[in-house]
């Protein structure tokens, strides 16, 4: 292998763009001009978000088929257009799990080997996070090293990894923010997670249900969400997942949607049917969720903050099979706390519990929705009330089924 090629910041996004894509979508690769340009102003998955102009893109796409990094090609679909082929792994000679890694620390600079686990999970399926440390190691270890370790820094609990083919953004700027691990709270295992977290809502069901039974009436976004999914589902059957003590599903209900609740907790599921006993409430994992018993598929699927126990690289699976039940121009609709956080909660509602709240990246959850096949994808983040005593950000997803 030659040297390895210097790529400023545009030729990086291109390339980063073209690999990413080539898997994602192989279907639609090559990339058109007006496709390449999209990936590369992508809001998700991109750090820093651009603004490319199209002159841009074409200028910097030519300037890599001339260093050999790219290929531009012919198609003939009626019209003849020109498409863009990145030969950047050729040229490094790159594993798939190193073409994967790279992907992403060209797409989003800086980050550790827990980040980048979640992130390649579209591109490769690491194992666990050693999987990908070992990679990376691989990779620094190559005769012309593609990727360095950086220094911990002041707020840093753990070493970020940069790739070494060009000026990474940021990188000799202060850290100010904490990076955070999400998928520590499987350390121990998916099943010793999800044992602590049925406890802990069977712990706190009743007094859980008594003090957030009425608390729509000080949450006008979010009663506007919930009637924007009951106007769509034109008394279709919608089904939320994680209904605790029923409140949600029984507003749904009570303004015409044929609605069911699903939880993972057997005390919230007997709470939610001793207080709307008129109500239809199961229990059940959001994993495995079936299709209505009465229709080819749900109308609706909302994850009411019934994801925020999950680690990152649990998201892809389980929005997919949210998604999965759902009609053709179904709605998934999503609620979660947002950050770079996760926080630990011993103490609820004056009973002992065990719960690790997992605060997750708004622009990681939009990109897993889309993944998982939804179009039409919106997304809204608000700021805590402080009436409410909220201490986080809370984003809201809502992506819809093909027709």
């Amino acid at each position: 292998m030659s040297e390895l090629p210097v790529l400023e910041a545009e030729d990086q996004r291109v390339l980063g763009s073209l690999l990413e894509k080539q898997t994602t979508v192989p279907a639609s690769y090559p990339l058109t001009a007006n496709a390449l340009r999209t990936a590369c102003n992508q809001t998700s998955n991109r750090e820093p978000v651009v603004d490319y102009d199209q002159a841009t893109v074409e200028r910097t796409a030519r300037s890599l088929r001339d260093r050999e990094l790219v290929r531009i090609v012919w198609v003939d679909t009626g019209r003849r257009t020109l498409k863009y082929h990145q030969i950047l792994d050729e040229r490094l000679g790159l594993e798939t799990d190193e073409r994967a890694l790279l992907t992403v620390l060209l797409l989003r600079g800086a980050q550790t080997p827990g980040e980048l686990r979640t992130r390649t999970e579209r591109l490769h399926g690491f194992a666990d996070r050693s999987e990908v440390e070992v990679c990376l190691r691989r990779m620094a270890e190559r005769p012309e090293p593609l990727v360095r370790e950086l220094d911990l820094r002041p707020g840093q609990h753990d070493r970020r990894w940069i790739h070494l083919l060009g000026p990474v953004p940021g990188q000799a700027e202060p850290v100010v923010a904490e990076t955070v691990d999400r998928d520590v709270v499987i350390a121990e295992g998916a099943e010793a997670r999800d044992a602590r977290v049925r406890s802990s809502y069977d712990a706190v069901a009743e007094t859980y249900a008594d003090r957030l039974a009425d608390e729509l009436a000080g949450l006008s976004f979010e009663t506007w969400l919930l009637n924007r999914v009951i106007a769509d589902a034109g008394g279709r059957p919608v089904v939320e997942v994680g209904s605790g003590p029923g409140h949600i599903t029984a507003y749904l209900a009570e303004h015409g949607a044929d609605a069911t609740g699903v939880d993972f907790s057997p005390a919230m599921v007997a709470e939610a049917r001793r207080r709307f006993p008129d109500r239809n409430f199961q229990e059940g994992d959001l994993r495995r969720l079936g299709r209505p018993p009465t229709s080819s598929g749900w109308a609706a699927v909302l994850g009411w903050y019934s994801l925020i126990h999950l680690a990152a690289a649990e998201l892809p699976d389980a929005i997919a099979a949210l998604a999965r039940p759902l009609d053709p121009g179904g709605l998934l609709v999503l609620a979660l706390h947002a950050g770079a956080e996760v926080r630990h909660v011993d103490q609820w509602f004056g009973h002992e519990v065990d719960l690790d709240v997992v605060l997750h990246d708004p622009a990681f959850v939009v990109d897993v929705v889309e993944s998982a096949g939804l179009v039409d994808v919106e997304w809204y983040l608000r700021g805590p009330i402080a009436a409410r005593e909220e201490t986080t950000r809370r984003l809201y997803v809502v992506g819809r089924t093909a027709s």
